[in-house]
């Protein structure tokens, strides 16, 4: 008879694009959101949770095509109904608000915190899943609520440990470029693919130059490669138009601001979004948000696609080394606008939004490089374990330990090999072990074994100095907690 074939053990690896976070990398990242959530909180915005599956139809970036939705997305078919994970935070407020409005008020002031998910070709630093960290108040007109948004989002970056002058909150407007286009003569639906090429070129500013946009928005542009990229087909005059929109920006916003409206003279678009621009520069500078910490900068145009109003972001301006050892700057952290066009999917009328997002994994690797993270987590105090017939002692002198705040465990494994159990504490960056045994119990007394002080000594001490600095201290058993408290304090400094 043929032996049954074993199944094969399954491989234990992480999913590709996706990774894990170990006890110090997760406490890091919930003590800074949780300090983002406090600023938030402050500022009146309430915490909303949803599921991370959402309908596709109500995601609706990714519709179904044909026998799938998109990519982009993890979907599945259940029952007909297309489901997804949520790939932004946005997505899901836009259907809460429409599903809940009659219950919600308006405006409604929210932010959540969660991971979401992206069907992307994961690469060096891209994740398939990740942390996002939103705010967006729902229904409100007012340009004042953009300025909110971005004096709130200053504030959170100095709440977590970024200096001012590290930072620069810039802010844009979405009308003033829809001005600059009407002016340069590329506004109406038969210039849809022109003004996708603008904004296209726009964007790669910084990779490009000043010539190789001016390229673009003419006949178009060969790249070292050969490759040939078809332009937006604009005249001379009219490339000046969009070329000087990018490089309006002045010393002051009032400079900005006036140089603007020289570029959408004729365009009432444009010019609605210059004076919103100067609205938000009047609300910020009556709050104290001077240009060291937000200034009005033509040249951010990220998400112009999708916001309809303001749009600004945050950019960390100190000096890292890449891979390479190269300097660069940290670059951006967050991102954010006006958007009015979200909740009418789903109701038909216009619902005003704006909000932000942070990049939690970028923030939280700006504050590593500015040492701004607190040190690795402190261990627990490790109870050894020299008789198990006495485990009931020990786990009392636990209890005790964790009953005044003191964060502390038995050791559990095999107590038999007693230099095994001070291995353990040190694996758990323990700052200090109890000893007890069956001549401290008979005595009434336990030693206490500063961890820390003694790897200090081990690294450089002569045997004198050595044995001058006890790094172990015998203390009557009633003193337990009393000393445990002294040797911590001390560490602490």
């Amino acid at each position: 008879m043929a032996k049954m074939k074993k199944a094969p053990k399954p491989k234990a690896q992480t999913p590709k694009g996706f990774r894990d976070y170990f006890g110090a990398e997760v406490t890091k990242r919930t003590e800074m959101l949780n300090q983002i959530a406090g600023v938030y909180h402050h500022y009146g915005f309430d915490a909303l949770e949803t599921s991370a599956v959402e309908t596709v139809e109500a995601l609706g970036k990714f519709l179904p095509d044909v026998d799938r939705p998109n990519e982009g997305v993890f979907a599945w078919e259940e029952d007909g109904d297309w489901l997804a994970l949520r790939y932004d935070m946005t997505a899901p407020l836009a259907r809460v608000y429409a599903q809940f409005r009659n219950d919600l008020p308006t405006p409604y002031r929210r932010y959540a915190m969660g991971p979401v998910w992206r069907n992307e070709k994961p690469g060096p630093g891209r994740f398939r899943q990740f942390y996002q960290c939103d705010a967006d108040t729902v229904g409100a007109p007012s340009v004042a609520a953009d300025a909110e948004i971005c004096a709130m989002l200053s504030d959170t970056l100095e709440t977590v440990g970024i200096d001012r002058g590290d930072y620069i909150v810039r802010v844009n407007n979405r009308k003033v470029l829809n001005g600059v286009m009407e002016v340069a003569g590329l506004s109406g639906d038969e210039k849809e693919a022109e003004r996708g090429i603008v904004l296209r070129a726009i964007d790669k500013l910084d990779r490009l130059g000043d010539d190789g946009v001016r390229a673009l928005l003419g006949e178009g542009r060969k790249d070292e490669s050969g490759d040939f990229t078809k332009g937006a087909g604009l005249g001379a005059e009219q490339a000046e138009i969009v070329m000087g929109f990018m490089s309006a920006k002045r010393d002051t916003g009032a400079a900005t601001v006036a140089r603007l409206n020289e570029l959408v003279i004729g365009s009432k678009i444009g010019a609605d979004g210059v004076n919103e621009l100067e609205t938000i520069a009047e609300l910020l500078d009556a709050q104290g948000y001077g240009a060291n910490r937000i200034e009005i900068d033509p040249s951010v145009v990220r998400g112009l696609g999708y916001y309809t109003g303001p749009v600004y972001e945050a950019e960390l301006t100190f000096e890292v080394t890449d891979e390479k050892g190269r300097p660069r700057n940290f670059g951006s952290v967050s991102g954010g606008g006006r958007y009015d066009d979200l909740v009418k999917r789903f109701t038909g009328q216009e619902v005003p939004a704006t909000g932000v997002s942070i990049g939690v994994d970028r923030l939280l690797a700006a504050l590593d490089a500015k040492g701004r993270l607190s040190k690795a987590s402190v261990g627990p105090v490790v109870v050894t374990v020299m008789d198990k017939t006495r485990m009931a002692d020990y786990q009392a002198m636990v209890a005790e330990l964790r009953n005044n705040g003191i964060r502390a465990e038995v050791y559990l494994g095999n107590p038999k090999n007693f230099g095994n159990q001070l291995k353990y504490a040190d694996a758990r960056q323990s700052p200090i072990a109890v000893i007890a045994g069956g001549d401290e119990f008979d005595s009434g007394v336990v030693q206490i074994k500063d961890l820390i002080l003694g790897a200090e000594i081990a690294k450089n001490a002569t045997l004198e100095e050595w044995k001058d600095r006890p790094s172990q201290y015998e203390v009557a058993r009633g003193d337990l907690v009393a000393k445990v408290r002294e040797i911590l304090a001390g560490q602490a400094k």
